[in-house]
């Protein structure tokens, strides 16, 4: 009977004191750190620049008087289309002396200089037609390999913005051309009515301002009636559907930018636009920003690869959301950037194991400031600890939040 007390004191102590061990190590041991996750996935990854920018009107063109006299009242508006020799509005020339001989001899030399300027863009015009019909009969040839297989959709979609490229060219081509018959007209007017001043004819008829482009009306320079001196601005003209967009890009990202790269436009009220850079200018200037910080910025020039119709609402100095895309990948494994960090040189990770946080070594490829592409250390579907804190050790119990 003894014997059993005896025996039932020591079980009754021993497990005691393995309940109070256990207590101990319960209380001493470290708590769970807590934790958000991330789960290593492959999918497609860009590296952009993203910048804000503006549409303007390729090629612009400002009316001016021809002579001396008195304008009358311009009676369109911003907006109102315009055809090659519209009457814009009329000056009255205001009587002036016989020009002498040499300022004859250079009203005529400028007659027969605008005369040159005008076949010289004439060529221009007949070269870029050749240039454009190349491109077209080019696309359609593509275009009917398509249907066998024989050329690739990248293939295509450089031909297809070459055309429109060139199509824009000749656009330009032609309308500097018209500019260009407008200048010799100009330069005619002034000496035909020194030349009618210098016969004796005191009857001066009104002298027509007409449009030398096929376009609309940009702007408004001098409306109201008045007098008026020779050269001076009365509208601005340009045609709206040959834009381009250009953007205010950071010197330090615009040395990463070249002619061809891909852009894409947003935020202007519509769709997502295509276009592609056409250059960037070599000259940088500074801008303060709207927290007051001085940069120094780039403007790049981009065109509109775009159909018209897709973007036919757009005007000039519209606003609009420009995305360079300076690499892109339809698969890449990748994980959260702020879940790497680094330590000698290295990059680690914290992957997560059971309940377990254990320090991994990861080979890393390109990032885009949000996630990074991983090369070795991980596997897709690993759970990886977004910005682990310093508390956080290999082998660390972790808790997800």
């Amino acid at each position: 009977m003894a014997a059993k007390r005896f025996a039932g004191k020591w079980l009754f102590w021993g497990a005691f004191v393995l309940l109070a061990i256990a207590a101990v190590v319960f209380t001493v041991r470290p708590d769970p750190v807590w934790v958000d996750l991330a789960t290593v996935s492959r999918g497609p990854m860009e590296i952009t620049i993203r910048e804000e920018g503006r549409t303007r009107v390729r090629d612009r063109y400002v009316v001016s008087s021809p002579v001396a006299g008195f304008l009358h009242r311009v009676l369109l508006e911003v907006g109102d289309p315009v055809i090659p020799g519209e009457l814009l509005t009329e000056v009255d020339p205001m009587p002036a002396s016989t020009l002498d001989a040499r300022s004859r001899a250079e009203a005529e030399a400028k007659v027969q200089s605008a005369r040159s300027a005008l076949n010289s863009t004439r060529q221009k015009a007949t070269a870029a037609e050749a240039e454009a019909d190349l491109a077209m009969r080019e696309l359609a040839r593509l275009q009917a390999l398509r249907g066998d297989h024989f050329v690739s959709e990248e293939r295509l979609q450089q031909a297809k913005a070459a055309s429109d490229r060139a199509q824009a060219i000749l656009r330009s081509a032609r309308f500097d051309e018209e500019v260009m018959a407008h200048e010799l007209a100009a330069a005619r007017t002034r000496l035909e009515v020194s030349a009618a001043r210098a016969s004796g004819n005191g009857a001066v008829e009104r002298v027509p301002v007409r449009s030398p482009v096929n376009g609309s009306v940009l702007g408004i320079i001098r409306k109201s009636e008045g007098v008026i001196h020779a050269g001076e601005a009365i509208l601005e003209l340009g045609d709206p559907g040959a834009l381009e967009v250009v953007i205010d890009v950071l010197s330090f990202d615009a040395v990463k930018l070249s002619p061809g790269v891909t852009v894409r436009l947003t935020g202007w009220g519509g769709g997502t636009l295509d276009a592609v850079v056409r250059r960037v200018e070599p000259v940088g200037f500074e801008d303060v920003s709207a927290l007051g910080v001085e940069e120094r910025r780039v403007q790049v020039v981009a065109d509109i690869t775009s159909p018209l119709e897709a973007w036919e609402t757009l005007g000039d100095g519209y606003r609009v959301d420009a995305e360079f895309v300076l690499w892109a990948s339809a698969d890449e494994l990748q994980i959260p950037e702020s879940a790497i960090f680094r330590r000698d040189g290295q990059s680690l990770v914290f992957r997560v194991v059971g309940e377990r946080g254990e320090l991994t070594t990861v080979s890393t490829g390109r990032t885009n400031g949000f996630y990074t592409v991983i090369l070795d250390g991980l596997s897709e579907g690993d759970l990886v600890v977004r910005h682990p804190g310093r508390q956080l050790e290999d082998g660390s119990r972790v808790r997800v939040r």
